[in-house]
């Protein structure tokens, strides 16, 4: 689903009314529909960390069976377990608020590599993320073009068993037909699978805290019309959306502070009624 012309001109009205500094895009699996310049441009994203880093090497440890959600961490043994409540879970580290410091530890700890290493090795390089790095001062930067790199990929994943799937940034396969040749090979070592997973996505995707409140997936937040979210504590700060159901995604770095963020996911995601009516494909106007 791509953005109407006058959307995706309305969006960028928003965005350069409220803060004409701020770094943005929106898309889908194919790639971006509509942004800022300066794609390449490598910028401060340490308010992403956690998502761009710890969910995805996580996943990884799941999918390879290094790491159960429900086992506590006790066993994996004392160090994987210093400083948590006894029976503490990977599960409730994921989905309940400060957990982020013990579940690097937990991932250091298993991996034998800091998190940002192993992000690189089975997160960035396979995805062509090629910029996104630690800064000297410890801080993760990236360009907004790799930023769109890791997000198209979630719309369309691997499955663990299918290396090289159509499920990498070079472009989506149609039914039982062959990638696009003229798609970007940046889905790294063709001998593994892809780093972002079916299984694991889909497992982050959901309401995993029952009736507890505030409901939450695994590091991401539910958002109104089927959107998941995570983005920086403090405000502003980064933020990004991802849509299955809209076969949507949507990236704001903003400069200053101000209601963008709320407003940006309100324009790019909130259905319209009476241009649903009117259009079989349902592509929302603003």
């Amino acid at each position: 689903m791509t953005l109407l012309s006058d959307q995706a001109d309305a969006v960028r009205a928003l965005v350069e009314s409220a803060d004409p500094g701020a770094v943005w895009a929106v898309g889908g699996p194919d790639g971006p529909c509509a942004g800022s310049d300066g794609a390449d441009d490598v910028l401060d994203v340490g308010g992403l960390t956690t998502v761009l880093a710890l969910w995805p090497t996580v996943g990884t440890l799941v999918d390879e069976g290094a790491l159960s959600l429900h086992t506590p961490l006790a066993a994996y043994g004392d160090e994987a377990a210093a400083g948590t409540p006894a029976g503490t879970t990977a599960h409730q580290l994921l989905t309940q608020p400060g957990g982020t410091a013990a579940l690097t530890r937990l991932v250091e700890h298993l991996s034998g590599s800091t998190v940002a290493d192993l992000a690189a090795v089975r997160v960035w390089a396979p995805l062509g993320m090629t910029r996104t790095r630690l800064a000297a001062d410890g801080t993760l930067r990236a360009p907004l073009a790799d930023l769109v790199l890791f997000l198209r990929n979630l719309l369309h994943p691997s499955a663990p068993s299918d290396p090289g799937s159509s499920g990498g940034p070079g472009g989506p396969r149609g039914p039982g037909g062959p990638a696009e040749p003229s798609a970007p090979a940046v889905r790294g070592d063709a001998s593994r699978p892809a780093p972002l997973t079916r299984a694991w996505t889909a497992e982050s995707l959901r309401i995993r805290t029952g009736e507890l409140t505030p409901a939450r997936g695994l590091l991401w937040h539910p958002a109104p019309h089927g959107v998941w979210t995570h983005h920086a504590p403090a405000d502003p700060g980064p933020a990004v959306w991802i849509s299955p159901r809209h076969h949507r995604w949507a990236v704001l770095l903003p400069a200053v502070r101000s209601p963008l963020r709320t407003t940006f996911r309100e324009a790019v995601f909130t259905p319209d009624a009476s241009a649903r009516r009117g259009r079989p494909d349902g592509i929302p106007r603003v």
